[in-house]
């Protein structure tokens, strides 16, 4: 199973390596200190920046911390997006570039397929994860920011890490619904629905209690007025990513007769 695994791994990095969604996911994750910096920009030229400088001043300050904040708000607030995306792809590839025959041919275990498949969109998730603090920590040199600190910077590493963990497992459904109607298409379109809920359950105090919400509260981006997380919350995300997981896996293993 071990050699099966590293086998099916190699395959499906060799598969992002080649594809352009490594690039445009790595692309919109970059968007994430690109935005941080407009506004810290705004905030610093609220005479020059007008409504925009008005709106980033509810958001966060105009130093290190608060451009830390702005990276965490758009990595939990886009994280899910392009992890989802990115899923979609991963899976629902094989049946758009109907290659999903040849896969199961193979004689590689079909456990070993989608353990293969998930941990590549998990690697991949923590490479785009550290992009975002590659590329904000120059762009806040650049800025001049001021109230620098390790502490800062070790915060904002933690709630990163744990928004981009949260939002990875919770992905695991898409991987099901992409595998189950054999496209990326209605995968996306899962996904897109349930941001949207959780934006909406969020808002009306009922995030705690739907998984994809969790995130955002978990990070405290989503702001105290709309709730906290609690025991239940993480209880929920681990359930869910665990049923996502167990499908699909159940599903590969008896394509032959879906």
């Amino acid at each position: 199973m071990t050699g099966s695994l590293a086998i099916a791994m190699w395959a499906e990095v060799l598969k992002l390596r080649r594809s352009r969604v490594a690039w445009l996911t790595a692309g919109a994750m970059a968007l994430a200190p690109l935005l941080g910096a407009l506004l810290v920009f705004a905030l610093r030229h609220p005479a020059t920046t007008g409504l925009l400088g008005a709106k980033a001043g509810a958001l966060g300050s105009a130093d290190w911390t608060g451009f830390f904040g702005f990276l965490v708000l758009f990595d939990a607030a886009g994280g899910l997006l392009v992890f989802g995306v990115l899923t979609a792809w991963v899976f629902g590839r094989e049946f758009s570039d109907r290659t999903a025959v040849d896969l199961l041919a193979l004689p590689t275990p079909r456990p070993a397929i989608v353990a293969a498949k998930f941990a590549v969109i998990a690697a991949w998730s923590i490479v785009l994860t550290a992009l975002v603090l590659a590329i904000g920590l120059p762009l806040g040199v650049a800025l001049g920011l001021p109230g620098w600190s390790a502490g800062a910077l070790l915060e904002c590493t933690r709630q990163l890490a744990v928004a981009s963990v949260l939002s990875v497992v919770l992905v695991t459904p898409l991987a099901l619904v992409a595998s189950v109607w054999r496209g990326y298409l209605p995968a996306v379109g899962l996904m897109l629905l349930v941001m949207v809920l959780a934006q909406v359950l969020g808002q009306v105090g009922a995030g705690a209690w739907f998984p994809w919400s969790v995130p955002a509260l978990a990070t405290g981006v989503a702001g105290a007025a709309v709730g906290t997380t609690g025991p239940q919350s993480y209880v929920l995300v681990a359930l869910t990513a665990m049923a996502g997981a167990v499908l699909t896996v159940r599903w590969w293993a008896r394509a032959d007769q879906q």
